[in-house]
């Protein structure tokens, strides 16, 4: 019998607690998967690693396969005998499974239908209806009684495939043609294809391995599309595609030579000019083009250079950005479409220490101000003329609200999203003049027992060991008893500056019915509290990431939110190697770890340029072949820093196709953990072997996964309904 569950067991009847315990079944009861061992010497700097499981990951004429028979039979088989072993040991929790999974999809909306947003003449929605896991697109003309057009039927399309996954659909500017992305093995590798909407027949063009946008110049021939290393997946060629020739045919206008840079190609919202942008981790670098003459040559705005981001939009005769330009929060900035280097830009909203400009929206007689101010987003109306600047107000402690789709110019409505952990999403369309707001949609949650009032949210604040003060967002049910019986899940992210936002979740009502305190960590690695927090959360600052991480979970204990018998830990993919480090670093304080597709072999997937990804996170982990970075990263990798000791239980899961952290990442980790830690604790590999990373598509069957995870925590708190 796990020794956790025990001891927990016999405290919970010493105290009265009337929940049932189950004992999860121990390695003693089920035969685990031994991986065998191929030692592979790894001599990097003066250092040697012996990896007994370099044998999993991808030889490379096997990279560019696009079926699971390139893969030695021996991965396979062990991948195999993984998931069956999963299957056995969390059986007995399949009627739980089922029951969330039922009550999960029965909290959504069968037939629902997103709020219109109006182009050029039309309005454009799309709808799921009952029993259809894919969307259907529509549009129609704008004013009454017009005929619904039907623009992509998702379900039929979807037909007869595992995977299937809709890219970005872009409609000419005569309104007459279509151009979308499909991606049916879930490597993210899109094929676009081009549909006449007057007639509703497909056109034989098809662009091959793009990254599922083509963007139209003005012609309504000529569309501009980006393409992918077929290794390593960066999108690093743009080309120029003239309807009715070949793909052979097509004139490649730009290459991003520089292998930590990744490019993309896009429409200004004037419909003006086409751009190509070039990012890297720490520099961007834009190039501009009339979408009136596709065939002129492109201009750059301003050259690239180290530590230096801007990003760009038109209006009238300017470029507005967004830059970082002596302003480490950023600031917005102007300048003249005929003088478009920095020295040439005017301040519009100056750099403030105390506030990130996150984004922006230009409207004809507005600017909108995307802020973060004290880890809460804040959205600032404007209008250019100096008559009015001020704030939207909300409510809640904690919350999320970003602008939507603003799509026109010549308007002085903002259609803004906002939700918080209480507070469904919901759609809403603010008069920027008049100061008053309509509640365009607000997300339907199908249960006639939820109320939002049924939930408190709360906003703290934690301190980390170097004094730092970490804001927490906590939410659970009224009336809940918060003590050392309480179960608590906590999740973050913590890297490449992503925020994570205190939204609401119809999935975690399963989780707050039964009892659970949902927390989210905002530690460093994001950009919740600005600019800074980023870069204490980075390359020889990143074990802030764990340690932040840890301190939180150290004074939920504190506070009696929970009790260390009862704390479990989630985190996906650079998520997942937060797990993996605080696991190695503080595996007493977890009883449950859930790390989903995650990145914990460091050193070695940085080494390796060919692996996807790879080349433009070095300003976000540091490059191993610098002995510095080396070192470092190597004092924190999850892969290299398993030892003999005692684990929490952890699930693990991966997807055979996923291209952003390859499957062998964490069926590796799983394998040397079962070889070394020195507990009874449930270890569990889930590698879905027709998904990537972001797992199964369709509108439903996504939410197994969730039952999956949801259900492991849940039996190991002995909550079996």
């Amino acid at each position: 019998m796990n020794i956790r569950i025990l001891l927990l067991f016999m405290v919970m009847l010493s105290i009265g607690c009337k929940k049932e315990q189950t004992a999860s079944p121990s390695k003693k009861a089920i035969d685990a998967p031994v991986a065998k061992k191929i030692e592979t010497v790894l001599k990097e700097h003066d250092t040697t690693r012996i990896d007994p499981y370099f044998w999993m990951r991808l030889s490379d004429d096997q990279k560019n396969a696009t079926t699971p028979d390139a893969q030695t039979q021996d991965v396979l088989d062990y991948l195999n005998q993984e998931n069956a072993y999963k299957e056995t040991a969390l059986k007995h929790t399949e009627a739980l499974q089922e029951k969330l999974y039922n009550e999960i999809v029965g909290r959504i909306k069968k037939d629902e239908t997103s709020v219109p947003y109006t182009l050029r003449g039309y309005s454009y929605y799309d709808k799921y209806k009952e029993g259809n896991d894919y969307l259907i697109y529509y549009r129609k003309k704008v004013g009454d009684n017009t005929q619904e057009e039907v623009l992509l039927n998702g379900p039929e399309m979807a037909e007869g495939h595992a995977y299937f996954g809709m890219g970005s659909q872009q409609v000419s500017p005569n309104n007459n043609l279509l151009a979308f992305g499909i991606d049916t093995v879930s490597r993210r590798r899109y094929n676009i294809y081009f549909k006449d909407l007057k007639t509703e027949e497909m056109l034989p063009d098809v662009l091959e391995n793009t990254t599922g946008s083509g963007v139209w110049a003005n012609d309504n021939k000529t569309i501009f599309y980006t393409q992918k290393d077929p290794v390593t997946l960066r999108s690093h060629k743009v080309y120029k595609h003239v309807l009715g020739t070949p793909q052979s045919q097509d004139e490649m206008v730009y290459e991003e030579t520089d292998e930590t840079f990744r490019c993309s190609v896009f429409k200004s919202k004037s419909g003006n000019y086409l751009m190509i942008g070039s990012f890297q981790t720490l520099s961007t670098e834009y190039q501009y083009l009339s979408a009136d003459t596709p065939n002129d040559s492109w201009k750059t705005i301003q050259p690239r250079e180290k530590d230096l981001e801007y990003y760009v939009e038109h209006f009238e005769d300017q470029f507005y950005m967004r830059t970082n330009h002596n302003a480490p929060n950023f600031k917005l900035v102007k300048t003249p479409i005929t003088a478009t280097l920095k020295e040439n830009w005017k301040d519009i909203i100056p750099h403030r220490p105390d506030v990130l400009l996150q984004n922006f929206v230009v409207f004809k007689n507005h600017l909108v101000i995307h802020e973060r101010i004290n880890g809460l987003l804040a959205l600032r109306v404007m209008k250019k003329n100096g008559d009015d600047d001020h704030y939207i107000q909300f409510n809640d402690p904690a919350y999320v609200a970003r602008p939507d789709n603003n799509v026109s110019f010549d308007t002085n409505l903002l259609r803004y999203s906002y939700s918080s952990l209480t507070t469904p999403s919901s759609i809403i369309d603010y008069n920027m003049d008049t100061k008053t707001q309509e509640v365009l949609k607000e997300t339907e949650v199908v249960d006639p027992n939820f109320s939002k009032d049924n939930y408190t949210s709360e906003r703290l604040f934690a301190t980390a060991d170097d004094g730092t003060k970490i804001p927490v967002s906590i939410v659970y049910k009224k009336g809940l008893t918060l003590d050392e019986n309480t179960p608590l899940l906590l999740y973050a992210y913590g890297s490449y500056g992503n925020s994570m936002e205190p939204s609401f979740s119809n999935n975690r009502l399963s989780l707050l019915d039964r009892g659970f305190v949902y927390a989210i960590a905002h530690i460093r690695g994001g950009k919740e509290m600005g600019n800074h927090w980023y870069e204490d959360g980075k390359l020889l600052n990143k074990r802030n990431t764990f340690t932040d991480f840890i301190n939180v979970g150290e004074f939920l204990v504190e506070e009696n939110y929970t009790s260390l018998a009862h704390v479990y830990a989630m985190g996906g993919s650079a998520g997942g190697l937060l797990m993996g480090g605080i696991i190695n670093m503080k595996p007493e304080l977890w009883n449950g770890v859930v790390a989903a597709v995650p990145f914990v072999d460091v050193i070695s997937t940085m080494w390796d340029e060919t692996i996807p990804l790879t080349t433009f996170e070095f300003d976000e982990w540091g490059n191993p072949k610098d002995k510095e970075y080396y070192d470092y990263m190597i004092s924190y990798s999850p892969y290299d820093n398993v030892e003999a000791k005692a684990y929490p239980n952890l699930l693990v899961t991966t997807g055979y196709w996923d291209s952003q952290v390859q499957y062998w990442e964490p069926a590796k980790w799983v394998a040397k953990l079962r070889d070394y830690k020195t507990d009874d604790n449930l270890l569990l590999l889930d590698c879905d072997m027709k998904s990537g990373h972001g797992g199964a598509s369709g509108r439903f069957e996504r939410y197994k996964k969730t039952a999956l995870y949801y259900a492991f925590m849940l039996d190991l708190e002995g909550i079996t309904e």
